[in-house]
């Protein structure tokens, strides 16, 4: 099962491609500006094999990256080895999830659309317990309680010192479904009340009055690096797990999300709804 390292390659490598494409630059032309083979520029630009990170640094240089940029490569570079908190729940992890812990520990905002549940940073025990029982794929208590324990242990990241900025637009079908008991879900509505007053966490609710909206691209998370041409996009589909980077993908969605934001209710109002669907529950 691939740790943190591979995945860290992963999206360095991914990154080195994207700059050198940026700049219009060849293997063989990005190689001849900073020494190095055209088979070196290509194995940094795989998810295999050491790398350097003065040779990272010289080619984000060349290619023009911003300041930001560069620091944020040449630190994942640095850092290729370093294995992660969820190394340990290796063989619970599919490689999908491996990519987006690795990601999300590096991100400094997470924009979220839910149509469906709650965003797995912000659930309880209980809400993501329930969750995994419903799931199709039957699962053994065991086997729960190990996915669980990752979730919880994931949303630490949002009580750490440099802890990202948490913005989550809830279609209200999120806050009206009952998963779970109803208290299940009490508490749960009672959680997101009480989260809504952490510094780096906003909540809005796209009530149902709205009506059609720009979300028929489903639930959806954009995960914001040191610079916007650092951002990822991850979406969790039925049948496996996608990730774009592409400019013109990242566009869509950002503007999906900027549209989300301006229909769902203001800050207080969410706060409202919230609190009035868990007196309700």
């Amino acid at each position: 099962m691939p740790t943190r390292a591979t995945t860290r390659r992963r999206q360095l490598g991914a990154t080195m491609r994207k700059l050198r494409a940026r700049a219009g630059m060849t293997l063989e032309e990005a190689g001849g500006r900073v020494g190095v083979s055209k088979a070196t520029v290509s194995r940094y630009e795989t998810q295999e094999g050491p790398v350097k990170w003065l040779v990272v640094d010289a080619l984000c240089r060349e290619y023009g990256a911003s300041e930001a940029e560069r620091q944020a490569v040449v630190a994942l570079a640095k850092d290729a080895k370093q294995q992660g908190w969820w190394s340990s729940f290796h063989d619970s992890i599919p490689e999908s999830m491996n990519l987006l812990l690795t990601l999300e520990d590096e991100a400094v905002r997470e924009d979220h659309f839910c149509s469906v549940y709650v965003p797995g940073l912000l659930q309880t025990r209980p809400y993501a317990c329930a969750l995994q029982q419903a799931n199709e794929m039957r699962r053994s208590p065991v086997e729960i309680e190990r996915l669980v324990d990752i979730r919880m242990k994931r949303q630490e990241i949002l009580t750490r010192p440099n802890a990202p900025h948490l913005w989550a637009v809830l279609d209200e079908s999120v806050i009206r479904r009952a998963v779970g008991s109803r208290e299940v879900m009490r508490e749960q509505l009672s959680h997101l009340a009480e989260a809504t007053k952490a510094p780096n966490i906003t909540l809005q609710v796209l009530p149902f009055s709205r009506g059609a909206h720009g979300a028929a691209l489903g639930s959806f998370v954009i995960l914001g690096g040191a610079e916007p041409s650092l951002d990822v996009v991850y979406v969790d589909l039925h049948v496996g797990s996608v990730f774009m980077e592409k400019e013109h993908e990242l566009e869509r969605y950002r503007l999906a999300f900027e549209y989300l934001r301006a229909q769902a209710l203001d800050i207080d109002a969410s706060s409202d709804v919230i609190r009035r669907a868990q007196e309700e529950m």
